[in-house]
């Protein structure tokens, strides 16, 4: 809803509802209504009885669950997962406790049923509390690479298969199932995995086991079946000052086998011990004060079983490390209108590349090259100052820093011939202030304010490069970082920017975001993927005697806006990225240069000053 916070979007949910509500009633009067669920994409219709008596939402959500408008964010599962956590809150299912131990309770599932075929696996399920918040254990469990170890030891390996959307995805899971190893053959799955977020907090992992083309069955190996399974991770009141999470694990599974028929032993066994993993969060959050985990899973593109079905797969396979992150993974779902370097926009100007670098002459060559070794010269910034204060050691907070360049990837000379990055090194400009501002309006032209950073530039003889983060809300806020360079160099990808038109510049800059510190959930949504700003969101270029101030309008965006109110909740909470270059579109242009770069880290919204820029005298 492009919402300020989530609290706002709950207030407004709510209204809607209660209208639709008031609709569906006086619809019910005249006995014509249709309702209408979506789930993924798929539209259902029925229509309601002719009867004149009056509806219950209880009894409507109790007799047809896709009426229910799900408290949620994102879309909902798909018709083959089944979701057991609402299934326990109707007098569908029912459970009965059987053990306790590890601190868990051990539930059956409960069938009034007088007899079941030997094929048949009951569902169970762990119940245990832990001391961590929902996010960081949803963060855990999302996870697949080598911190899983420390929790599940029933975990083998795991890998993607593929990602249908931000909210669904395919995996391929081995188990270590320790039980008669030398009689038993290994199991594996591959299922669908939906995960959501409910409005009180709380997240819902949900499995189903499902075929898929890349995933075929592998030698040494049994294929179990998940009929039924997951996590729910819900919020309890704080215990001891700590947060205290509820944590249901379900599983109803078949691991298939001769070994199953013949031993029921064996499949309770390894079904505990899949629940048991719920002990192992506990204890290992019990153990430390603050996991760092980054969630990780290997892509898997094809696990094919038979030899012409790897064939012909072959050439689709991609290498991935283990330390790639789901920021990657997710970042094509999640942002519908960032440009990342590889898009149709680089391929409409490689035949112009082409033409240009045949016209590069030995000299011209050199001559950049030259350019790219010659550093920025220094100057002193102790005259220069901003409200947001500089702190360049590693657990500063409420300040910024200047980060490595060479943690930023861009386009190397040989860019357009291979595609190839490379670390970026020294930048353009130098930061020497940061304001952190807020106003009951939105604040433009800021660099007219006395005595910022750009105006003592200017007086240098200095050039400045101003980017201003326009925050919108009711309490409107600006991130304003200040750019210096002695001066521009003519003829330079830099000074074209500076002086050229609109039209360029919103084609040019571009944004490399990054989340090193935050919740598993803000980096998705942030990502890491390049952005050009003026084709996200609206830009306004000032071009002054010796300044350049480009106000971003980040609430002309639904998308960055939505994003927006999702980190601004969490912002003390999260170390942010941010690096600043100009494009190159043709070869003379390699190797990219990064303008500058800046880290925020745990930054308060308290600490902004209040300025009112109407009172500001404008320039002549």
């Amino acid at each position: 809803m492009a919402a300020y916070n989530i609290q706002d979007a709950l207030i407004w949910k709510e209204k809607i509802e209660f209208v639709i509500d008031q609709q569906d009633g006086s619809a019910t009067d005249v006995g014509n209504t249709t309702f209408v669920s979506r789930d993924l994409g798929s539209e259902m219709e029925r229509d309601a009885s002719s009867s004149s008596q009056e509806r219950h939402p209880e009894d409507e959500e109790e007799s047809d669950p896709t009426l229910a408008r799900g408290p949620t964010i994102g879309n909902g599962p798909p018709e083959s997962i089944p979701d057991w956590t609402r299934d326990q809150i109707s007098p569908k299912q029912h459970w009965r406790l059987v053990r306790c131990q590890n601190g868990l309770r051990i539930f059956e599932e409960l069938l009034e049923v007088d007899y079941l075929p030997r094929s048949y696996s009951k569902a169970m399920k762990a119940v245990g509390a832990v001391d961590a918040t929902c996010e960081a254990i949803f963060e855990l469990i999302m996870s697949m690479d080598v911190t899983r170890f420390e929790w599940d030891c029933s975990f083998q390996y795991g890998s993607l298969v593929e990602e249908v959307d931000g909210h669904t995805a395919v995996l391929y899971h081995r188990l270590q199932l320790q039980w008669c190893s030398m009689f038993v053959w290994p199991r594996d799955l591959c299922y669908i995995r939906y995960w959501r977020r409910n409005d009180d907090g709380s997240y819902v992992v949900l499995f189903r086991s499902r075929q898929h083309p890349n995933c075929g069955s592998q030698p040494g190996f049994v294929r179990a079946h998940i009929e039924s399974g997951g996590f729910k991770i819900s919020p309890l009141k704080p215990h001891n000052g700590r947060p205290h999470t509820q944590v249901q694990h379900l599983m109803q599974i078949d691991l298939k086998g001769w070994f199953v028929r013949y031993f029921p032993s064996f499949q309770q066994h390894c079904l505990l011990q899949m629940l048991n993993s719920v002990a192992g969060i506990r204890d290992l959050f019990s153990q430390t004060d603050e996991i760092c985990t980054a969630p990780r899973i290997p892509i898997m593109v094809s696990v094919a079983s038979d030899g012409s079905s790897r064939k012909e797969h072959k050439t689709q396979e991609i290498s991935f490390q283990a330390s790639q992150s789901l920021d990657q993974v997710f970042s094509d779902n999640r942002h519908p209108v960032i440009l990342d370097d590889d898009t149709d926009e680089d391929e409409d100007n490689q035949g112009h590349d082409t033409e240009e670098e045949g016209q590069t002459t030995k000299t011209g060559t050199n001559t950049k090259q030259t350019d790219l070794d010659e550093e920025t010269s220094s100057f002193d910034t102790s005259c220069f100052s901003g409200n947001l204060r500089r702190d360049d050691s590693e657990n500063g907070r409420n300040c910024f820093k200047v980060p490595d360049g060479n943690m930023f990837k861009v386009r190397g000379e040989n860019f357009f011939k291979d595609k190839s990055k490379i670390p970026a090194g020294k930048f353009l400009m130098e930061l020497v202030a940061v304001d952190w501002l807020k106003s009951t309006k939105r604040m433009d032209h800021v660099v007219m304010r006395p005595g910022c950073a750009a105006q003592v530039a200017s007086e240098k003889g200095f050039f400045s490069l101003v980017v201003n983060l326009q925050i919108p809300g009711a309490t409107n806020y600006s991130m304003v970082f200040y750019y210096v360079k002695k001066q521009l160099e003519p003829g330079s990808l830099l000074q074209r920017f500076a002086d050229g038109d609109d039209e360029f510049r919103n084609c040019r800059l571009k944004l490399i975001p990054s989340v090193p510190k935050g919740s598993w959930i803000v980096r998705q949504s942030v990502g890491s993927t390049p952005c050009l700003l003026g084709k996200a969101v609206d830009c306004s270029y000032i071009r002054g005697n010796k300044y350049l101030e480009i106000d971003v309008d980040i609430g002309s965006s639904a998308v960055a806006n939505g994003v927006l109110g999702l980190v601004f909740g969490v912002l003390t909470s999260l170390v942010v990225d941010m690096a600043f270059l100009i494009q190159a579109v043709t070869a003379d242009e390699l190797p990219e240069r990064l303008v500058g770069a800046i880290r925020l880290a745990h930054v308060e919204l308290s600490s902004a000053i209040l300025v009112d820029l109407a009172e500001t005298p404008e320039e002549e």
